[in-house]
């Protein structure tokens, strides 16, 4: 059970950061924060073991920051696909 909210909570970091980095931050509300992070952590995993062969331990800060990265390939490819630009403050 704790890893379960471990995972929910480095995820909702993971995903909230990348908002931020990506500007979509106001459009995103906690769930989709924790969504974007979980499924950006499998992404990520997935690009750092094809590029460099590795398999980062997801509660490291290698980990963590492998998360935030696909996170942000996440958020550019839903925002490729649907053409959503972040509106100026």
């Amino acid at each position: 059970m704790l890893n379960v909210i471990a995972w929910i909570v480095v995820g909702g970091l993971a995903g909230w950061i990348a908002s931020k980095i990506m500007k979509t931050d106001a459009s995103m509300g906690v769930v989709l924060n924790v969504v974007v992070g979980i499924i950006g952590a499998l992404i990520g995993g997935w690009v750092v073991n094809m590029l460099l062969g590795a398999d980062p331990e997801i509660f490291s800060i290698g980990g963590f920051l492998t998360a935030i990265l696909g996170s942000v390939i996440l958020l550019a490819i839903v925002r490729a696909l649907t053409g959503h630009r972040p509106t100026s403050a």
